[in-house]
């Protein structure tokens, strides 16, 4: 099975680098390709320069939503699943071996994602007995099941695919062994913006769906996790009150 890794990057520069490190060294049949939104740093110069190196990694120029690059490097992709991962993540030698074995019994494969730092608890959504919520830096769709990123959504894209995908039927499968390591916002404003945006995603789910997410049982709540929390309620209000359709 030719796995597709699909990646949309916007001034990665600081990361790109080890993430196709990480990436030129799986199992093979494999093809990379990088899809590109307008960055204004050295990304897309050190993507050619492993584009000219594997002739298996290709980079694309697509501006617009996560979701639409998605869709955008899928339509290009040749393989029989489709493999995706973020700009500042890296992946485990064994990532793609890993997918592809669940991938031969299952339509969707959700792999474990291990943060560098503390990054809040994750807040669960379980459709059918299924979680959803497993986000799309460490996420395998086989080619056939695949019903495509909605564009609309600012974040929780992942989310909206994987439910749409459970009620369609498909068999989700979660493999611990599959790997990816994901580095933290670095500064504090930058966890809250994303925060933020994750409650609006969150909002946009609900006005999509009409259902809401659970937060996972933590014992006792870090900092992190009121930071949180606090900055994704605020974005889920504003989402409400734009009826989702904010381009802040």
């Amino acid at each position: 099975m030719k796995v597709s890794v699909v990646v949309t990057v916007k001034n990665e520069e600081k990361n790109i680098g080890a993430l196709l490190d990480s990436l030129v060294m799986q199992e093979q049949p494999v093809e990379i390709l990088i899809i590109d939104s307008a960055s204004t740093d050295r990304t897309c110069t050190i993507v050619e320069e492993y584009c000219e190196r594997y002739d298996f990694v290709k980079l694309f120029s697509h501006e617009g939503s996560r979701g639409e690059s998605r869709n955008f490097g899928c339509e290009r992709a040749d393989g029989e699943a489709f493999a995706f991962i973020d700009g500042d993540c890296t992946a485990d030698m064994n990532w793609i071996r890993e997918l592809r074995s669940s991938l031969r019994d299952n339509d969707v494969v959700a792999g474990k994602t291990v943060y560098d730092k503390d990054s809040g608890s994750r807040m669960s959504l379980y459709i059918y007995g299924v979680d959803v919520s497993f986000p799309s830096c460490n996420l395998a769709y086989r080619r056939e099941v695949f019903p495509r990123f909605d564009p609309w959504f600012k974040t929780a894209e992942d989310m909206d695919l994987n439910l749409r995908a459970v009620k369609g039927g498909v068999r989700f499968f979660y493999n611990e062994r599959a790997l990816v390591y994901h580095r933290v916002r670095e500064n504090h404003v930058a966890f809250m913006k994303q925060a933020f945006w994750y409650g609006f995603g969150r909002g946009q789910l609900f006005i999509r769906h009409r259902i809401m997410g659970a937060s996972s049982f933590v014992p006792e709540l870090s900092l992190w996790d009121v930071i949180k929390r606090l900055c994704g309620a605020a974005g889920f209000v504003v989402a409400m009150i734009t009826g989702g359709e904010t381009r802040l």
